[in-house]
């Protein structure tokens, strides 16, 4: 769709309403005199809204949460493997399984920004499965893999594909949901996340339930795996539309009411074509760097749970098929206090302080699982402790994300951002897969710490950073002269974000 909006656009269905946004006034450079915002203003029909979310969320968000459902399979069953004996079976050295999961990282943050501009400049709806297809095969790949050469390069191929796969989501989602709608949609869609750690956990649990087979039974895991997503990746690539303009399941009205959502609650141009001086700018502004500094502390924990909760839970003393199927349950609930949270937190239009009660969680839950010396006399305590950790590891990393792009409406700098943001999360992979060291087994009391620490720092820089935004907001409201919430003014006024008079920040 053309920048400019089409004249269907302007004359989607209007009603009074609540979410209204002052109109252009030919007398004023930013289409209001400073310091003041007009009551009357054109409002999209609220209930022809609804529906047409309700449409998007039925075609989009099961497919996408199944893609990235996928995705956290493939990256995340190494640690099931692991515990089936895949290290023996390759004949690894000490430290080659914590080297392994480190150099899935590296490519990880290489190759995110160039393949999310390519998937602005192509589309995610194109980039997205191709993607998918490449990590798939990859996986599919692993099965017959020999020695540790041969899965390290593997590894390393799997983080290049995988790369910019949650931030390619993430802005596609943005193109299609106002920012008020977006936390608990990326919620659904990041819950498959935990889905998969525990659907992991029930497909270790039967396959290693396989007896006589020529293969090792980890093997099979790569190959239903990888096959799964491949054939998957190939429905997606004709199923997904480019844009909501090319979207064949909506009508003329509703490309032009989701065009107008988009205008005046996401992007100051939509579908604005990438300008990689211009997304550079967003780095002159200081919060993108607080930003950034909490990405750090989230990617600890959350890499953490993700990679070694099967030996967190071996420590409780079960089995290797026992210690699989009960991965399940902490990741579940982990799942469900992420929406719990993130709906909690669009219903307020608040970020900072679910992000923080999040780092909280995580923080608790190590903390309380670091305590206890003898886990077989406390076992009860210590497996709570578990679900602990991964209610404060997702929410976060959702709500973090749905932050600064609630706060950047120049396209060009929301898939920058995001592209850096989200692998620098896991990156920390790195020091979540050096931190669980082989000597410490089993009770990676150093790693506990740790990682409550990052939880606790989190904590404090999210909390910090929204004191900030509420003291900047006030400070811009006694220069105008008058109260202005964020939603109160339309995102194609906001294209140079903090620099416009008329900015608020999205708490």
């Amino acid at each position: 769709m053309d920048s400019k909006s089409p004249s269907s656009a302007v004359d989607a269905p209007v009603s009074a309403g609540r979410d209204s946004f002052p109109d252009e006034d030919p007398s004023s450079k930013n289409g209001y005199a400073p310091g003041v915002v007009e009551n009357v203003a054109r409002v999209v029909d609220h209930k022809a809204e609804r529906a047409l979310c309700r449409r998007f969320d039925l075609r989009l968000m099961p497919v996408l949460a199944i893609m990235y459902l996928f995705n956290a399979l493939d990256k995340g069953n190494l640690g099931n493997a692991e515990t089936d004996g895949m290290s023996d079976d390759l004949n690894f050295k000490p430290g080659q399984y914590n080297l392994l999961l480190s150099i899935f990282f590296v490519p990880y943050v290489i190759f995110a920004p160039p393949i999310a501009m390519l998937g602005k400049r192509f589309s995610p709806a194109r980039v997205l499965p191709i993607l998918m297809f490449s990590f798939g095969s990859f996986t599919l790949i692993a099965s017959s893999a020999k020695n540790f050469g041969g899965m390290f390069a593997l590894r390393w191929f799997l983080g290049m594909a995988e790369a910019a796969f949650f931030p390619l989501v993430i802005y596609y989602l943005t193109t299609f949901y106002r920012r008020a709608e977006l936390a608990r949609r990326l919620a659904l869609f990041y819950a498959a996340s935990n889905i998969a750690n525990a659907f992991a956990g029930l497909i270790a649990f039967g396959v290693f339930q396989i007896e006589n087979t020529p293969m090792s039974q980890w093997r099979y895991l790569f190959i239903i795996e990888g096959s799964a997503t491949v054939a998957f990746s190939i429905f997606a690539f004709w199923y997904l539309p480019r844009s909501a303009s090319e979207a064949k399941f909506l009508s003329a009205d509703e490309k032009a009411l989701a065009f107008h959502r988009i205008q005046v609650d996401s992007s100051a141009v939509v579908n604005e074509k990438f300008n990689f001086r211009e997304a550079l700018a967003i780095f002159r502004h200081p919060t993108t760097y607080g930003f950034l500094a909490i990405e750090i502390c989230l990617g600890v924990p959350l890499q953490g749970v993700s990679l070694f909760m099967p030996q967190i839970i071996q420590r409780l003393g079960y089995s290797t098929v026992k210690t699989n199927l009960y991965t399940v349950a902490p990741n579940v609930t982990g799942a469900v206090m992420l929406l719990i949270l993130a709906f909690s937190s669009d219903a307020v239009k608040l970020r900072s302080p679910f992000i923080v009660l999040g780092f909280l969680f995580t923080f608790t839950g190590f903390m309380i699982y670091a305590s206890i010396s003898d886990v077989q006399a406390k076992i009860q305590l210590a497996y709570f402790a578990t679900f602990m950790m991964t209610w404060g590891t997702s929410a976060p990393s959702v709500l973090l994300s749905t932050w600064y792009n609630n706060n950047i409406a120049h396209e060009g700098r929301r898939v920058l951002l995001t592209s850096i943001g989200v692998p620098l999360a896991n990156l920390m992979g790195l020091v979540a897969s050096n931190v669980f060291r082989e000597q410490d087994k089993p009770k990676y009391m150093p790693a506990l710490i740790t990682v409550g620490a990052f939880g606790a720092t989190g904590a404090v820089l999210a909390g910090l950073l929204g004191l900030y935004m509420v003291f900047d907001n006030k400070r811009r409201d006694r220069r105008d002269g008058i109260t202005v919430n964020a939603t109160d003014v339309p995102t194609e006024r906001l294209r140079d974000g903090p620099a416009s008079s008329e900015f608020r920040w999205f708490l």
